[in-house]
């Protein structure tokens, strides 16, 4: 079978974390990645988890401050269409 070759560009981190991952579960990291493609492939979507993740200080903070602006009506209006939205951006000078 031929083989061709993938770069992709990745922290060296998170290279050495998948690679020890993948060798706690007996595998190389080449035989995930490439499970990972022909999942991918075969349907056409991508899924990822962010189970046990948790947010940053920087977007907790963010979240906050866009909670505290749309109780204080300082938050854009939602649109059905794009044409409305673009009339209100229109409207703003943007």
């Amino acid at each position: 079978m031929n083989y061709t070759v993938i770069t992709a560009k990745v922290d060296p981190q998170t290279k050495r974390d998948a690679q020890a991952t993948a060798e706690q579960l007996g595998m190389p990291l080449s035989v995930v990645i490439k499970a990972f493609l022909k999942q991918f492939i075969r349907t056409k979507t991508v899924r990822f988890s962010a189970a046990g993740e948790e947010p940053s200080e920087y977007l907790l903070s963010a979240m906050k401050k866009a909670k505290e602006n749309r109780k204080a009506g300082k938050a854009s209006p939602v649109f059905d269409n794009a044409q409305d939205a673009l009339k209100f951006l229109d409207k703003q000078g943007i």
